[in-house]
């Protein structure tokens, strides 16, 4: 069933309506199509700020996890906002890059960086590297020889922590793909150390994604504290501390800890070292600033429940079908005292995982619309062409005006990089 849940920050319901800001949600699904991503500014930059609040006066960088949502409109205004950024791949770079973003601001992680990955961000003058085996810090520091450069590097940590997540996004674990354990961390450092062409500068652990409890994050944080005391204690410098990100969102009836709350309780720890902090949230500035709108094609009553068969689907959400997510489903237009009934609401994708909420409680008719909340982290960016479905337009909202951010794909565009044999024409 679903909770009676407030909505979050940029959305409020007048008169039975849903606005985004300002602006009719009704309208913009009529106007643009749907299925249709819509963002609110106000809340992107309202948490963006909420955690720069949090750091006070402590030297501080925060790198905003381009993974969550890489429209280049949103690059921009966090960019504008004196945002850094955390990459995963050469393509987040390049997106970086033309947003206009700061490349000394970047940092880049991933547990499989390419050669041409890594001479690229040489070439632009990233931050630092975050390190996560001791193929990948050879790997860099040959290309950075080759290049007669310096690569500024970074160990990422896996401090075995269970980040109490969901298993698919628990990243800190000694089972987990990610980083390497103290032990060896030392020893990479001091390989760096004695490196002519790489610069040991910080830390960097990871611990999950959708953390909704501090005391994981202090936990990797000792883990952080006690390693860069010991590498002082041998003579190597440490600059920054990266605590990662993963501080969750509320999607239902989740309590989630402030930027402020667990900022405060990390520079408790930390404060003492004198090192810069960096932070790499991502789906805490995003997450709650989107909504997917979608239109119920058909209602049908199945022999134990009800479908509500929508035109979004687990290609343009996959969250839902890929760990059961939970998102709040609300109606766009709410008409008092309107029956409700209980839904499954599916999309038209031939798979019986495609479904974007099971069990909800809603009023709905064929041609009503729908929004899909919280779905302004891991929606779109996950979002694929399955059964040759074009993906959906994106709406950035400023006050009573809107932008299209991304323009929704045709379906001639879908096949414009295959090519027919000569042989089968």
């Amino acid at each position: 069933m679903t909770p009676d849940l407030d909505l979050p920050n940029g959305f409020v319901r007048q008169a039975g309506a849903l606005l985004c800001e300002r602006a009719p949600v009704a309208e913009l699904a009529k106007q643009h199509g749907t299925p249709l991503y819509i963002y609110s500014q106000t809340a992107i930059t309202e948490s963006f700020q909420a955690w720069k609040a949090a750091f006070g006066s402590a030297p501080h960088l925060i790198c905003y996890a381009v993974k969550a949502n890489s429209n280049i409109a949103i690059l921009k205004l966090l960019a504008t906002l004196g945002s850094g950024f955390d990459i995963v791949s050469g393509g987040e770079l390049e997106r970086v890059l033309a947003a206009g973003g700061d490349a000394s601001k970047v940092v880049f992680s991933g547990v499989g960086k390419s050669p041409a990955e890594i001479e690229r961000a040489l070439q632009v003058g990233i931050r630092c590297f975050n390190v996560e085996s001791a193929s990948e810090l050879q790997l860099i520091e040959q290309i950075a020889a080759e290049r007669g450069e310096i690569a500024r590097i970074s160990i990422r940590i896996n401090p075995d922590v269970d980040a109490k997540t969901h298993p698919y996004i628990s990243t800190g674990l000694k089972e987990n793909k990610f980083g390497v354990n103290a032990e060896r961390a030392l020893a990479l450092y001091q390989h760096a150390q004695s490196a002519s062409c790489l610069e040991p500068v910080g830390v960097d652990c990871h611990i999950g994604s959708q953390l909704t409890q501090i005391e994981p994050f202090i936990e990797s944080v000792q883990h952080l504290r006690n390693l860069v005391l010991e590498l002082r204690d041998s003579g190597i410098n440490i600059e920054h501390i990266d605590i990662g990100g993963g501080l969750g969102i509320r999607y239902a009836d989740e309590t989630i800890p402030s930027p402020s709350d667990l900022i405060s309780a990390v520079r408790a720890e930390l404060d003492s070292l004198g090192a810069e902090l960096m932070i790499e949230p991502g789906r805490s500035i995003v997450g709650n600033a989107g909504a997917l709108l979608t239109k119920v094609l058909v209602e049908k009553a199945g022999d134990t429940k009800n479908f509500a068969i929508v035109d979004a689907a687990m290609n343009d959400l996959l969250r839902p079908a890929l760990y059961s997510a939970w998102q709040n489903i609300v109606e766009v237009s709410v008409e008092e005292g309107a029956k409700k009934s209980t839904y499954d609401i599916v999309g038209p994708v031939c798979e019986t995982g495609d479904f974007l909420g099971k069990e909800r409680e809603l009023s709905v008719r064929e041609g009503d619309l729908l929004a899909v909340m919280g779905a302004g982290a891991y929606s779109f960016s996950m979002s694929s062409n399955y059964n040759s479905r074009p993906r959906a337009a994106e709406i950035l909202v400023d006050g009573s005006q809107h932008h299209v951010i991304r323009q929704r794909e045709n379906l001639s565009s879908l096949w414009q990089d295959e090519q027919i044999p000569e042989a089968l024409q």
